[in-house]
């Protein structure tokens, strides 16, 4: 498991009161964002919007950017992001790694169904099992940390 860690801004958002909510903006990913009605949930948050846009990229084939320093310029777009950088964080995210193949032995009738969700997702069969066990694998994590 390859674990980066890329530097993210929480901002205020316009308004400037607590029930404005803040976003989150990646400066090496633009386009990845978040946000949440309290810094601790956009950072919260952020980790999860990070997973699913370094995931798309992978899927897509294209190249994931190396995360930049925590203390390296500011990129010149992100000035105009509205509100006031309120925080900087990092934020880990696991690198998808080579895929493999496998023999999985399902019942006939739960193939069926996975089958018909992942259609309906726009979703491979493959892909669609991968994502279930990250997030299952996320819960367990999640609880073993007593979260």
């Amino acid at each position: 498991m390859v674990l980066r860690f890329y530097p993210a801004f929480i901002e205020q958002d316009e308004g400037d009161t607590p029930e404005s909510g803040y976003g989150v903006v990646f400066p090496d990913l633009p386009g990845c964002t978040s946000g949440g009605d309290t810094i601790q949930q956009a950072a919260e948050n952020a980790a999860e919007a990070l997973a699913l846009h370094v995931e798309g990229m992978f899927d897509g084939r294209n190249t994931v950017p190396d995360p930049s320093a925590p203390d390296a310029p500011l990129p010149d777009w992100i000035e105009q992001v509205p509100g006031t950088i309120v925080a900087r964080v990092l934020v880990p995210v696991e690198m998808p790694g080579r895929s493999l193949r496998t023999n999985v032995t399902l019942d006939a009738g739960l193939l069926a169904r996975l089958d018909a969700a992942a259609a309906a997702e726009g979703m491979s069969r493959s892909g669609f099992i991968a994502q279930a066990v990250r997030e299952r694998l996320r819960a367990t994590t999640a609880g073993q940390n007593g979260r």
